[in-house]
């Protein structure tokens, strides 16, 4: 049994350490091979680890970093003004090889820049996108980018779906169908940027590229990968997130309304676990950081600790699929 070793930022997020390390610990347990190093304050951190009497430490360290970066810190200052950060201490580990991968629920924009600036871009590769996959009618669908690139231009529409192809592609599913996420299906609606980057995808060989998607198809599983900007992309993301925690919050209220509603509402309960499983965000939280020579999995700064738990688990995944020399490899034939 090959060992997964894990940087954890432990410093980010909404919530922070007090969110984070029992989140590390219990994946932990959960999975044996894993190893994590949590990076931060250790005078924070250790005291959050002495109330797990029984965890393995010869498993889990503590790798020291003074500084923290902030969720509304700007990009630039966070490059430039903390290099002892322990988001970029997380990035340098990796960097090194200390590590296998890099996990953070700190700020995006600062991520982003530093994990260009540490770990620098596969060849080919602009710009880094962030995907994870979305529940769809029929399975899941992959989706990018969700926020690190705010402004694209067509080009770098292109890269984000031949990256999405091919990480779809790694991650099992054959000859993936890629799409544009538009106002509408018709080659004549939408934007200029969107409709050059239909132009770069229809002469593309060896992507199985579909056309246009609205927002309704995405979630009839009418494609595989769908590609859009960053700004429409996290829109999108936080809406389906919203609107999966409404309903699951509906269902409950109504079930609690009345005697003949609860009795229904027990009746239905195993089916209605089973639903809030597979919708609730906190089971699909983990965006990857596609296009890097690293990888780096991005937790929602919100996230609890079992959000937390599943953006790990996304990172041993990654580690176990080898994605970033996988994915250079495909690039390869699609890019240079």
């Amino acid at each position: 049994m090959s060992v997964s070793i894990i940087a954890i930022d432990a410093m980010g997020g909404d919530f922070g350490p007090h969110c984070i390390v029992p989140a590390s610990i219990c994946c932990l347990a959960e999975f044996p091979s894993l190893h994590l190093v949590l990076v931060g304050q250790s005078s924070v951190l250790e005291p959050l680890i002495a109330r797990h009497p029984g965890v393995d430490r010869a498993r889990l360290r503590v790798e020291q970093a003074a500084e923290v970066i902030t969720m509304d810190e700007r990009p630039a200052q966070a490059l430039r003004g903390k290099p002892d950060s322990s988001m970029r201490v997380s990035l340098e580990l990796l960097r090194n090889g200390a590590v296998h991968a890099c996990v953070s629920a700190g700020n995006t924009g600062a991520l982003m820049a530093l994990s260009r600036y540490v770990l620098k871009t596969l060849p080919g590769i602009d710009r880094p996108a962030m995907v994870t996959a979305i529940p769809t009618q029929s399975g899941f669908c992959h989706l990018l980018d969700l926020g690190a690139n705010v402004d694209c231009s067509a080009e770098h529409l292109h890269q984000f779906a031949v990256m999405g192809s091919v990480t779809a592609e790694v991650l099992g599913m054959t000859r993936p169908r890629v799409a544009l996420l538009n106002v509408g299906t018709e080659d004549i609606k939408g934007n200029q940027q969107v409709k050059l980057a239909a132009s770069l995808l229809q002469q593309a060989s060896g992507l199985n590229y579909i056309g246009f998607v609205e927002g309704d198809g995405l979630y009839r599983g009418e494609a595989d990968v769908v590609v859009c900007d960053g700004f429409v992309g996290n829109i999108v993301l936080k809406s389906s997130e919203g609107l999966a925690s409404m309903i699951a919050a509906r269902i409950d209220a109504l079930f609690k309304s009345s005697f003949t509603a609860r009795v229904v509402g027990l009746l239905a309960l195993p089916l209605l676990r089973r639903l809030q499983g597979e919708l609730a965000p906190a089971q699909h939280n983990g965006a990857s950081f596609v296009g890097l020579q690293g990888i780096v999995v991005k937790s929602h700064g919100s996230a609890g600790p079992e959000g937390f738990k599943s953006a790990i688990r996304r990172a041993l995944r990654e580690i176990e699929e080898n994605l970033p020399q996988r994915l250079h490899g495909r690039l390869s034939e699609h890019l240079l």
